[in-house]
């Protein structure tokens, strides 16, 4: 299985700053690595809003995996994101 090097809401910040460079989502750039590089950090509270949404399972998830240690690993991240 594969593991991340970096945290969750850094991941989801960089995605989010993606979103809004990069031209292939609602941004206006071509290359817009640079610029999430610069700008992620800036998308850590909305990050962090994504993490405790998603923190309770849906039903549908609940049925297909274990509702607790799903809870715990978000609850984690969210942890871990404090550090940032």
């Amino acid at each position: 299985m594969d593991v991340a090097h970096t945290s969750l809401v850094e991941r989801i910040a960089r995605v989010l700053a993606g979103l809004d460079h990069s031209a292939n989502a609602d941004g206006v750039e071509a290359s817009a690595s640079e610029s999430v590089d610069d700008t992620w950090r800036a998308y850590l509270v909305s990050a962090d809003a994504v993490l405790r949404t998603i923190r309770e399972p849906s039903e549908w998830m609940a049925q297909n995996g274990d509702p607790g240690i799903w809870s715990a690993m978000v609850d984690a991240a969210i942890k871990e994101s404090e550090d940032l």
